[in-house]
């Protein structure tokens, strides 16, 4: 035991650092359903200070090549979620829609994110690029052709899904955004309680307010930050934006205002507006909860084809 006089030894403090997640093993292969293997819970980053993240990965069994990937971005708030979670009307569904997806010849990689209560917009960003990168540097080992990447997301998901693919940075160690489909999404919250029925800009309580961090009357810039609206250019990747009519949570002037600003930008965007539909497709009926699906099911196939 070294004295009192003695120096105390400098601690080799990269001996603290976390594995890169790169270079950890894989998580075991499960058989999902026939024809699809789902890794569960693949570390794709660890960021100082917060709880590893992770990603599901749904593939298919047999591929004749790379094939592309639709990136599902779970909703709840900001606040909560579950990262393989579409919403209550799709729990029933069997096979599940993201096994349709592979069984249509797409990899879906559900990742997690941190949320408004561990950390503040642009964290949530930073995590999807983070995911990016990480399918990118680990394509070859998991069969995807990460050139060929879909953005798809829900509610806050879809917000952070068009967040991420308006401001793609297109560097050539990431996975290039071929295309991204919100379904009723935030987009501009700067305007967002001019449109709302309910809710107030200045109130620091509401779930917009918990994931910039202060209200958003009190931090314009930042408000701005984090609407897609504000980062559309001409370079922004195709979209598919679905939105209810009746939507009493996230205003169908939200999916409109996202809308306009990629046709003013000359980006190609098909709008559809869900007659009467709620959010998380409340009140519409089965069959055009069906169509929504299968429209971004086509969608991110002619985006990757």
């Amino acid at each position: 035991m070294p004295s009192p006089e003695s120096p105390v030894p400098a601690f080799p403090m990269d001996l603290l650092a976390p594995p890169d997640p790169a270079r950890l093993p894989l998580p075991p292969a499960a058989r999902a359903v026939p024809g699809v293997r789902l890794l569960r819970g693949a570390v794709y980053g660890v960021p100082d200070g917060a709880r590893p993240l992770e990603a599901d990965l749904w593939l298919p069994e047999e591929r004749s090549g790379p094939v592309p990937v639709v990136v599902f971005v779970h909703g709840g708030a900001w606040r909560t979620g579950l990262r393989d979670d579409l919403g209550p009307r799709f729990r029933h569904w069997t096979p599940g829609p993201f096994a349709r997806l592979v069984r249509a010849g797409l990899a879906v990689v559900c990742p997690g994110y941190r949320l408004s209560g561990e950390a503040t917009h642009p964290a949530q960003l930073d995590d999807l690029r983070m995911l990016l990168a990480w399918l990118h540097g680990r394509a070859g080992e998991l069969g995807l052709d990460t050139g060929r990447t879909v953005l798809w997301g829900e509610s806050a998901g879809g917000h952070l899904a068009a967040l991420a693919a308006v401001t793609a940075p297109g560097a050539a160690d990431t996975a290039t955004v071929r295309g991204c489909a919100t379904w009723y999404a935030p987009s501009d919250l700067v305007h967002l309680f001019e449109d709302a029925v309910h809710g107030d800009a200045c109130d620091p309580a509401t779930y917009e307010a918990l994931l910039l961090g202060a209200a958003p009357a009190d931090v314009p810039e930042r408000a701005r930050d984090a609407s897609p609206v504000a980062h559309v250019t001409a370079d922004s990747p195709p979209f598919l934006i679905l939105h209810g009519t009746g939507d009493a949570i996230v205003p169908f002037a939200q999916g409109e205002r996202l809308a306009a600003a990629l046709r003013r930008a000359g980006v190609p965007v098909d709008f559809r507006p869900v007659c009467g539909g709620d959010h998380l497709w409340v009140g519409v009926a089965e069959a055009g909860v069906e169509r929504c699906f299968t429209a971004t099911l086509e969608f991110a196939a002619r985006c990757v084809r």
